[in-house]
């Protein structure tokens, strides 16, 4: 089951968060997999989004906001664009969009998307309830450092995104592979002790003192030594004991299950019939005499609907209405 863990170094202006997606990666995983006209994604692929998955619901469950968070990457490599979206209720879903072959293997980050120095990432909050002529928020980061070097990590270009979009210190570690997507975040506090959970307040007057904390900078030390395999691998208690065996944590509950981050996708069958009488019965008949069936597959998820000749012709009848007083006959 999938899984969020929240945590607080006590005394300390530092917090800490832990996800492990398990379930939820595997179902985006399967859809991509079982869809007849794109396949899976490749290895390379995989783990780009996977490790976009994992930051994305770390991401969300930093801020207080009602609205989905949209974290994509694009640019001009072999895979165009990627995209995370995860609801304030810790739901997401995931794609890509490849319209060339793919490395089959591990491959860096400029090479997937950032070939010619041009990448972009683009975290954008969208309020659910949006008020007249209210925009959507964006910010917008390359996957370039500060020197036009070519980030070579998914984590590189996060941490220089919170750096210069919230001003505060970040430390990521992402992993994913075909069972699991991963992510442990520390990150600086602006005040100490009973004001860490207020992460805006005062934010001004502290901005320019960060990288000077020495208790971020220790810690940041320890979960930088995290490994892609102890994060893929090992649960959550054995990591922070291992990690962070000399800090007293203070650790709220877990999220899992309807309260934690779980696979959610907008498209359903009804959506799909209803789209397809939209279409009218002519249109849909000519595609149904042509393939034999039709196959609808969701643009996001790539979960594919099929209709066959009975499920067409049910979709374009009425349902019949039956006199008062009369009833089926079995």
């Amino acid at each position: 089951m999938s899984e969020l863990h929240k945590f607080l170094f006590d005394g300390l202006p530092v917090r800490g968060m832990i996800v492990r997606l398990t379930d939820a990666w595997t179902e985006i995983l399967r859809r991509r997999a079982a869809n007849t006209e794109t396949g899976n994604y490749a290895p390379a692929v995989r783990e780009l989004l996977g490790e976009m998955a994992a930051a994305g619901v770390l991401m969300q469950s930093n801020i207080k906001f009602n609205g989905a968070l949209v974290f994509q990457i694009h640019g001009d490599g072999p895979v165009k664009l990627s995209v995370v979206e995860v609801q304030p209720d810790l739901s997401l879903r995931a794609t890509a969009t490849i319209p060339t072959t793919a490395p089959e293997d591990s491959a860096s980050l400029s090479s997937l998307v950032n070939v010619n120095g041009n990448g972009r990432c683009a975290i954008t909050l969208d309020p659910k309830n949006r008020m007249p002529g209210q925009q959507p928020y964006q910010g917008i980061v390359p996957l370039n450092g500060e020197h036009g070097q070519k980030l070579e990590k998914l984590s590189d270009v996060i941490q220089q995104y919170m750096r210069h979009s919230e001003q505060l210190d970040t430390t990521l570690v992402l992993a994913a592979n075909d069972e699991v997507a991963a992510g442990l975040l520390i990150q600086r506090m602006p005040v100490k002790g009973e004001g860490n959970l207020d992460a805006a307040q005062n934010l001004e007057a502290e901005a320019d003192q960060m990288d000077v904390n020495e208790d971020y900078n220790r810690i940041s030390t320890l979960a930088s030594s995290l490994t892609r395999d102890e994060l893929l691998t090992l649960d959550v208690d054995t990591i922070l004991r291992r990690l962070f065996w000399e800090e007293k944590l203070l650790r709220f509950v877990p999220q899992q299950g309807v309260d934690g981050p779980r696979f959610a996708c907008s498209c359903s069958r009804e959506r799909v019939s209803a789209m397809l009488k939209g279409l009218g019965e002519e249109e849909v008949q000519s595609v149904l005499d042509e393939r034999g069936s039709v196959e609808v597959g969701c643009e996001f998820c790539g979960q594919q609907y099929r209709y066959d000749a009975v499920d067409t012709a049910q979709l374009f009848t009425e349902p019949q209405m039956q006199p008062p007083g009369s009833r089926n006959i079995q």
